[in-house]
């Protein structure tokens, strides 16, 4: 519902209506616990207020302020929002992910900043390695949701063949939008399956792996925040009754379809360094594992080498 939908049945209010319409979703928000920035990024998205405009409260004395909807669509959305715990970024229809604008529905995971990091990793990755040509060759992020980390890949990786793939029909659909939208669909080829199957004819063909996939415990996910456990796809959040079910199936399969010296690199919770490590140790296939903290000094990122001469 961003502002992508706008203009023919666009309303148009007064600067003053929309002000107090503000005063009064912030004042409802810090009733009901919901932080009052959400309130501004709404209108970010919605109204095309910039976040200096809305400190100064500026915008009060425009006569007109174009938003994709009546204001009393608006204030729905809201109340979902206090209501109903739906996520901010889902009534937008969009979220920040790097300096991308990426579109988001229910079917699919909302990236999270600490994930923008695995871009990063990636590219330090290739720098720290030997082996030649892994930036132009082939790349997969697996369980690619709304295609963040894909296009994040196409786009540090700009002689890479990026491969993403889902589960979800539904996930898919929004990845290969934002794809589009952002100038990638040639850099992005999209396979609808199950983890490495849909890509078995490039097998010990890819310079890396990085994904975020389900790492959190079935019977956890039922303590995530209502915003999360009741809105996001579980298909994304549920990593098996010990968490590790994604990460193991990615840990044996992988080896298979990495070139020697390729990268094999994913997001994990805290607490889950150790047995990661572990895994990766015992598959036999990978070296120089490394645990990666993320901002916060959480252990969030797990990294390691497809070993050299070793069948998988």
């Amino acid at each position: 519902m961003g502002r992508n939908n706008t203009d023919e049945e666009g309303s148009v209010v007064s600067g003053l209506v929309l002000w107090q319409w503000r005063q009064n979703a912030r004042k409802s928000a810090l009733e009901l616990g919901v932080p009052t920035a959400e309130v501004d990024w709404l209108l970010t998205e919605v109204a095309g207020l910039d976040s200096l405009t809305l400190r100064l409260e500026s915008f009060k004395e425009r006569s007109q302020i174009k938003l994709p909807y009546p204001l009393s669509v608006l204030s729905q959305l809201w109340h979902r929002r206090l209501h109903e715990r739906f996520p901010i970024q889902y009534l937008a229809g969009v979220t920040s992910w790097r300096h991308f604008r990426v579109n988001v529905s229910p079917a699919v995971l909302i990236p999270r900043p600490e994930t923008e990091y695995l871009i990063d990793l990636a590219v330090q990755a290739v720098k720290n390695s030997p082996t030649p040509n892994l930036p132009s060759g082939h790349w997969a992020d697996l369980g690619t949701g709304s295609g963040a980390i894909a296009i994040g890949l196409a786009e540090v990786f700009p002689a890479a063949s990026i491969h993403a793939v889902d589960y979800s029909a539904d996930a898919l659909a929004i990845a290969q939008q934002n794809a589009q939208q952002l100038g990638f669909t040639q850099r992005i080829q999209f396979y609808h399956g199950s983890w490495w199957e849909p890509l078995y004819a490039l097998q010990g063909q890819f310079s890396g792996l990085v994904a975020n996939p389900p790492y959190i415990p079935s019977k956890l996910v039922q303590q995530l925040q209502p915003e999360v456990r009741n809105h996001e796809p579980h298909l994304a959040l549920d990593g098996g009754s010990d968490g590790f079910d994604c990460i193991r199936h990615l840990i044996e399969t992988s080896p298979n379809y990495l070139r020697p010296g390729g990268v094999w690199l994913i997001e994990m919770m805290a607490g889950q360094a150790d047995t990661v490590t572990q895994l990766l140790q015992q598959q036999g296939s990978y070296c120089h594992i490394q645990i990666v903290p993320d901002l916060a000094g959480i252990d969030r990122f797990a990294l390691a080498y497809r070993s050299e001469g070793v069948e998988g």
